[in-house]
């Protein structure tokens, strides 16, 4: 029996945990798992406001997390999904190639939605990325006093940026540039204590003003207000890369791929989606949001399911929640604010600094456990039932998927 060939696209918090959980569960005598990535380190994605601020943050080399699991990894950068052919197509620097799968896992995640507003693209950072991030953080280094940064969002990622920008650079001029009401989706308390945490660090608020273009030097409101800006911040949204709808997936209109419950796609069987690549709906009916939490949740329904479907056994369904907001308001404050089943905001909330070190405990949890993805886990390997390859139909008439195995990829032993 050939190795039924498992392909994981994205090292992020869903990727990372797939593929070792995968590796720990299934024998490496019927199935070979690669992860693609374009970087070589793992991204802490909910510290990179942090990171961009100017504080150093934990990478751990991609190798490390993945020492000793079997799994392969190829350090490159995804260009095209084939679901017909099931490959998948990188770019790298020695030219790139093809990598053929027969089960794929997109955890690619997300990037900043520019909105199609001019200028964001070209004057515009972001903390989407660890390079852009980095970017950032290098245009606020050669600010000097008085220098202006505006942060337009009041999402989590906006508020997060801008108060750990005021914090860490009191010398600056951070203003927040919010759509609605600063802070619309938390309670009435919730919401006051980020304003004061805003007046505390300085922090100019513009209330429902919407930002129709982005220059060098300016920020342009369609109520006429004009903005300087040393520094544009754009955090207005989060959309999923092109590749999946490029591939003919069923998507959503910001690029999510549509799953099942089991986090499989249903346009396309073989291929299952993590994280924000994942348009999964809540046990509570309403669609997950874009978060870390998610990430967790998807990630441990999709191992699950994939298990089931090659071994044969019985798919649990496992929570899919989403339970609150955790926002940071620099490294002494914070809020938590927990949702009922409707998501909407319930009166009490945790602000503070007992708030903020349970938001760091949080962090360091999910640096760990994505360090140590097979940590826990039982050691038995569960052996494959039939023929891997056959165990998913293809989405299409269309030839046999390539034979070749992944090996651009390099085993991490």
């Amino acid at each position: 029996m050939n190795q039924h060939r498992i392909v994981v696209l994205g090292a992020g918090y869903a990727g990372a945990y797939v593929a070792g959980t995968l590796a720990r569960r299934l024998s490496p005598e019927d199935v070979e798992i690669t992860v693609v990535n374009a970087e070589p380190d793992f991204v802490q994605r909910l510290r990179l406001h942090q990171l961009a601020a100017g504080q150093e943050i934990d990478a751990p080399k991609l190798t490390d997390v993945f020492a000793g699991t079997g799994v392969r990894l190829r350090l490159a950068r995804v260009t095209a999904v084939d679901p017909e052919r099931r490959i998948v197509a990188v770019a790298d620097a020695a030219g790139g190639g093809e990598i053929g799968y027969d089960t794929l896992v997109h955890a690619l995640g997300s990037h900043g939605d520019d909105r199609g507003v001019p200028g964001v693209a070209e004057h515009a950072f972001d903390v989407a990325a660890r390079p852009s991030a980095l970017r950032l953080r290098e245009r606020l280094d050669g600010l000097g006093e008085g220098g202006q940064v505006v942060v337009v969002g009041d999402g989590l990622t906006g508020i997060e940026t801008a108060t750990e920008i005021a914090e860490c650079r009191p010398g600056l001029s951070v203003a927040l540039v919010a759509r609605g009401e600063l802070g619309a989706r938390l309670s009435a308390a919730a919401r006051d204590h980020l304003r004061r945490a805003c007046e505390r660090l300085g922090i100019a608020v513009w209330e429902h003003t919407e930002v129709e273009a982005v220059e060098a030097g300016r920020v342009l409101c369609a109520d006429g207000t004009v903005l300087a800006s040393d520094a544009t911040v754009w955090t207005a949204g989060f959309v999923v890369g092109p590749l999946a709808t490029a591939a003919g997936l069923e998507v959503t209109d910001s690029g999510r791929i549509v799953v099942d419950r089991t986090m499989r796609s249903l346009s396309h069987p073989n291929v299952y989606a993590v994280g924000d690549s994942a348009y999964a709906v809540a046990d509570n009916g309403l669609p997950l949001p874009m978060s870390c939490a998610s990430a967790g949740y998807t990630g441990m329904q999709a191992t699950a399911a994939i298990v089931g479907h090659l071994t044969g056994r019985e798919i649990p369904n496992t929570k899919l929640e989403y339970v609150g907001n955790h926002i940071s308001l620099g490294r002494r404050d914070a809020i938590l604010q927990m949702v009922d089943a409707e998501g909407r905001a319930k009166p009490k909330y945790m602000g503070g600094r007992k708030a903020s070190r349970i938001k760091a405990g949080i962090l360091r949890m999910s640096l760990w456990t994505t360090s140590h993805p097979t940590f826990g886990l039982p050691r038995r390997k569960h052996r494959l039932t039939t023929e891997p390859a056959a165990s998913y139909p293809s989405s299409a008439s269309s030839p046999s998927s390539p034979s070749s195995p992944s090996s651009a990829g390099t085993a991490v032993a």
